[in-house]
Parts: structure tokens; sequence; C-alpha cells
């Protein structure tokens, strides 16, 4: 691992006044992995108090001195500094009531949450791995360090994590590690919904996240009960190999990895299914307004999971729309004047990422949202009618030949409609003699 500047400053420093300093937790790991990172976290033996006194010339935030944690400003870089130190007591699950100070590294490696974050790099690249990070990462495994029982009653997230790595890493969850997941998830509950929320949208980006959502169901509908039906449900539909629950964790998958926005809404897409699940007279399974329900129960899961309003706006408004048929120029017109140009395309990936988890005949159709892509672009270069805006009228002229109130917008939607459908030109002439010719029947 080649430190950069700052970092070898950082090291330096304490070096220079007699302090063992080193490297810590995931930037180590995804160094040794060959990972990007940025966050250099670096712990050391120095008390709280002599950290600040080593740094007396820097910017210095004591922004967690009660357990050891000093934030140091370098070249622009914020680093934590935390003294080494044995945690006490966790009776939240989230916090240790108390910390008691170390001078042994070990020590404080042993606290950690998995054997690989618990390595440590000096910064001459010499390493201190007690409990085997090394040879974990390189078999692929998610291991606690010690008992894993210990290690998420102390905190319970670390359950969330142990999934969140597996699917970011493509790692398999250690036998051990992964009974105590399943035993323990009800946890979770003593975890604040931001933490939650946090690593959900990690794990949902994980190359290995399909794989996850299906080994560790339980762990999800833990936080996201609403999820709980779509387990095991069978959809009894020609359009589905995979029950609702395998069907949306599919359908993530094949989205981008980093597209976090799209692999999001695709796992609230079908949330709606079973409680709009209806049996015809031969045993077919229908979903009539499964996208309407759907946005409505992932609007208040977001809400309660503390999203933003955007991020809950473009989730529902991909979900409700996300069964809607698509035939043709006009329809894709109507649909970017109902939710925009830049959801209309995220809308064509979704539909393409869900017919891709669906049985095999159904991927016929993805050439077919191609073209209207392709087609959604013609229309945007050619600045075609799409929206109020684009009309050749406006309300001022509809209100100089007597419209008024709400009339004025009525006729405005009535006009825009037999524009996009070509049914007239979008001329001014030709909209207000249609809109005299209608207000004075």
């Amino acid at each position: 691992m080649k430190t950069d500047k700052n970092t070898e400053q950082i090291l330096s420093e304490l070096e220079s006044h007699g302090f063992e300093a080193y490297m810590v937790g995931g930037c180590v790991r995804d160094s040794i992995m060959g990972r990007e990172y940025n966050d250099i976290d670096i712990t050391t033996n120095a008390l709280p108090e002599q950290i600040i006194e080593v740094f007396s010339s820097y910017k210095v935030v004591p922004t967690g001195i009660k357990h050891g944690t000093v934030t140091v400003l370098c070249g622009g870089t914020p680093f934590e500094i935390t003294t080494y130190r044995i945690d006490g007591k966790y009776t939240d699950h989230r916090r240790p009531d108390n910390v008691e100070f170390t001078s042994d590294i070990t020590a404080d490696l042993a606290r950690r949450d998995f054997t690989i974050n618990a390595v440590a790099m000096d910064r001459n690249g010499c390493l201190v791995d007690p409990f085997d990070g090394i040879s974990d990462m390189k078999a692929g495994i998610i291991r606690c360090v010690g008992d894993p029982e210990k290690r998420f009653s102390e905190d319970a997230l670390r359950i969330m994590r142990a999934v969140r790595f597996a699917s970011q890493l493509g790692f398999a969850i250690d036998d051990d590690t992964a009974k105590a997941v399943h035993d323990m998830k009800d946890l979770l509950q003593n975890i604040s919904n931001e933490r939650i929320r946090d690593e959900l949208d990690k794990l949902v980006c994980g190359k290995n996240c399909a794989d996850v959502l299906m080994g560790y169901s339980d762990v999800i509908t833990a936080v996201i009960p609403e999820f709980k039906p779509s387990i095991g449900l069978d959809q009894r539909s020609p359009y589905h190999k995979y029950t609702v629950w395998e069907h949306i964790v599919r359908a993530v998958g094949f989205a981008p990895e980093n597209d976090v926005k799209l692999r999001r809404t695709l796992l609230f897409h079908d949330i709606g299914k079973p409680a709009c699940m209806k049996l015809d007279e031969t045993g077919r399974g229908h979903f009539k307004q499964h996208d309407r329900v759907g946005a409505e129960i992932t609007e208040k899961v977001m809400k309660r999971l503390r999203y933003d309003t955007k991020s809950i706006s473009y989730a529902t408004a991909l979900i409700a729309n996300h069964s809607k048929k698509l035939r043709n120029r006009a329809d894709v017109k109507k649909m970017m004047y109902r939710i925009g140009e830049e959801l209309f395309f995220a809308l064509i990936e979704m539909k393409k990422c869900d017919n891709s988890a669906k049985n095999e005949f159904v991927l016929d159709e993805n050439i077919f949202f191609d073209r209207l892509a392709e087609t959604g672009r013609e229309i945007i270069a050619g600045n075609e009618c799409r929206s109020l805006r684009g009309l050749a009228v406006n309300g001022s002229e509809l209100s100089a030949i007597g419209l008024k109130g709400a009339e004025i917008g009525e006729m405005q939607h009535k006009l825009l409609e037999l524009v996009i459908e070509d049914a007239l030109p979008n001329e001014k002439n030709a909209l207000l003699e249609y809109a005299e010719q209608e207000y004075t029947k």
C-alpha cells in the first residue's frame, strides 16, 4: 500500500514523537485487495490529549474524544486518529457504554467486526494481522473476529455489514458468522433507520447482491417486513419463472452496479404484488394495480428509512409507471410529459431489467424498448412538442378567445393530447381555431 503524502505526514508526525501509528480497517483491506478506497483511518498508542499535542500546529477537532477519536486536517484532508482501545459493554447494541485505552495494537484489533477489517499497516507497509484477515481475504470469507454472537450483540449493524460486504466483495460468509446473522437479525430493530438505509444502498450495488438477497432474505425482512409476503410467492404466470422475491432480486442484479437509484427502485418495484394477486378460473395469477400499490408501499418504507424527498420521488414515479404499456411515438411523448425525460429513459432501463428476470421469451421485448429509447432521443433532438410548455398557444391566448379559469387548463391538456397524437399540428392558428370551435359549441 503506497501512502499519499498527507497520510505519510500524519504517520510520520506520530512516529517522530515516539508513538506507534497504523492505517487500519477498510483502507488496508481495500489496498491489499487492489480496490479503490477513500477514507483513511489511523490508530495509535498516543492518548487523545497526546494526539492533540502532536498536531498542535494543525487544525484539530476533538470529534469523538470520549471514545479516543481526534480529527486532524492535513493538506485539506481530514484524518480520524483513534487511540488503541478496548470497548466496554454495549447495552444498546449500538455503541460502547465506555472505552478503555490500551497500548496493545492486538487488543485494539480484537474489538473490530470482521477479520478482513482487523488488519493494520504502518507507513513502511509492515502488517499486523493477528486474526488471519489476509488469509480470509484470499479465501473470500467474511468471518467475525472472535465470537460472532458477541460481535453482533455489541453492534447489531454488523449484521447488515456482514451481508453488505458479502454482496460488495463477492465473499461467502463463514458458517458460524452466517448462523449468528440469521439467529440475531432481530437485533437490527435497535439500529437507526439512517444506518440501515446506508447499508442497504451499498448492499444492492454489490456485484453479488442477487445471491446475497436470496440467501439472507430474512435479514432484509427484519428491517423491511413489507417484503415478507413476497418470499416464496409463486406468481402462477406464463411470463415468470421465479417467485416474486427471486424475480425482484434477479431484476436488481441486471441493473448497472453503480446505478444506486435504479437498483434501489428495482428492489421495491414489485413489493405491491402480493397485496394485488388474484387467481383467475384457470389458476393463473394477475396483479392489477400492483404498480400503484407498490409505489404507495415504497413511499411509506423509504420515508421510514429517512430517504430524501428527491430519492423517494424518483423511485415511486418509476414504480407507479413500470407496468404502463408503451406502444408508439405518442405513448413515448405522453410518458415524457408524465414523468420527465430523465425518468423516461430510466423507465426504459427498468423495464429491460424487469424483463431480464422473467421467462426467456419475454426478452424479445427488450429490442422494442431499445427502439422506444431511440424514439425518445429523436423526439428531444427534433424538439417535438411533448409538454404544455411546448404548445404553440399559451393561456393568455386562450383567454383572449373567451376561455376562463379551469377551462383554460382543460383546453391546454386537450390540445396537447391532440398534438402528441398528431391529430392537430402544433401551430398557433390551427390550435386557436380548434379551441374556439370547441368553446362555441
